[in-house]
């Protein structure tokens, strides 16, 4: 039997990979342990700095276990991401539909003991697709992840109303492209999913993860207002908010697009990413995302600068001073933590129903950060009493 620890860099679909590790562990009869002989690190590599922090978790980890073994984007990146590495370090190349058997067997089995695992988060993430047939110029994602790929629609039920026997209340679906989800001999496509998943016995609220605008059409719309279960939270990513600069991304859109695509959802609070710094980027290009996220009635920006990745059709450009990046960043997030700031205050006085998934913390319907005094893992009613820079204060 060996001792285990899980941890991942990045994205939800990085941290339903890693569980997936964890549960064919535990279901060979390891255990995990703060202090285990055996370590793995889900990376990422979405940026620079993400295959910096993966590096350093890496190195770290070898210092304190006797085997690690790399797995994620991070692995599956061209180069020598990892190089140098101590000898006890394994770098897991391989898609994530393999990964967990490639680990669980260089680990190797001792018995099935334990076959159903509970996830470690309050939040219940299940991943109904992977990979990305797309082509952006600057995303790295597809060559780590490859093609699309979709689950079948029975086996992501079935995992749903496995978690919700386990006591999450809530699910995210998760995806690298979420709307390119489809299980063509089960006839399901995105929305018909979310309507079966919101309408599982037991289950109190329905996620999705992020979705590109594209495939925010009339059909998804539809299904996200008449379940009654799914949160009045969507995640959209922008990248900019210029038409010339999309182009040069090789994004599917323009920035009328994208407005246009959000018109209906209102009541929804919107969230994004956007790259700052792309090499196609200057002042007014900049103003003019500034300006539409102030129109799309967007809350939180996950700023990104721009960073090149090797094997994209922009690795070998990067022309914006990292000086201007960083001020340009600024602003943004600036921008996005007014707009949050906005949407917490028009909350005074009204109701919400909260999950806490920290101490002292949670998130509502909307995804609105509350600061409420409740169990850990527990729903709970509460009223905005008033504001601070971390949240929702509940009454």
């Amino acid at each position: 039997m060996a001792s285990f620890s899980i941890r991942f860099l990045g994205c939800k679909v990085s941290q339903t990979d890693a569980q997936e590790v964890r549960e064919r562990l535990l279901a060979d009869g390891h255990v995990e342990a703060l202090d285990a002989d055996v370590a793995v690190v889900n990376t990422c590599c979405v940026t620079h700095e993400a295959v910096r922090k993966s590096r350093h978790d890496v190195s770290r980890a070898a210092r304190t276990h006797t085997r690690v073994y790399v797995t994620g984007c991070g692995a599956n990146l061209a180069g020598e991401a990892f190089a140098g590495m101590p000898a006890n370090v394994t770098v897991v190349a391989r898609p994530s539909e393999e990964t967990p058997a490639v680990v669980a067997g260089d680990v190797g089995a001792i018995g099935c003991v334990r076959a159903d695992a509970r996830l470690e988060r309050v939040r219940a993430f299940v991943k109904v697709q992977d990979g990305c047939s797309f082509s952006c110029n600057f995303c790295v994602v597809p060559l780590v992840r490859g093609a699309s790929r979709s689950r079948p629609a029975s086996a992501v039920l079935e995992e749903i109303r496995r978690r919700v026997a386990q006591g999450h209340v809530e699910v995210v679906l998760t995806g690298i492209n979420l709307g390119c989800y489809r299980d063509r001999e089960a006839g399901y496509s995105l929305a018909r999913l979310v309507r079966e998943a919101g309408a599982t016995p037991g289950l109190s609220r329905l996620r999705i993860s992020s979705i590109e605008v594209n495939h925010v059409n009339d059909e998804l719309v539809a299904a996200l207002r008449e379940t009654a279960s799914l949160a009045r939270h969507l995640h959209v990513p922008l990248q900019s908010g210029d038409d010339r600069v999309l182009k040069a991304m090789a994004r599917r859109y323009t920035s009328g697009t994208y407005l246009r695509r959000l018109e209906g959802l209102e009541d929804f609070n919107l969230t994004t990413d956007v790259i700052v710094g792309f090499p196609s980027e200057d002042e007014l290009a900049f103003r003019r995302t500034l300006r539409l996220v102030r129109a799309a009635g967007i809350t939180k920006v996950h700023v990104f600068p721009y960073s090149p990745r090797p094997g994209t059709r922009t690795a070998a450009e990067d022309s914006v001073p990292p000086a201007v990046k960083k001020e340009r960043s600024a602003r943004l997030r600036a921008l996005s933590h007014r707009a949050c700031l906005a949407r917490w205050r028009s909350k005074l006085g009204s109701e919400d129903v909260v999950l806490v998934d920290r101490p002292g913390r949670g998130y509502g319907d909307d995804y609105s950060p509350w600061l409420v005094d409740a169990p850990i893992g527990e729903l709970v009613r509460v009223r905005a009493a008033r504001v601070s820079e971390e949240g929702i204060l509940a009454a």
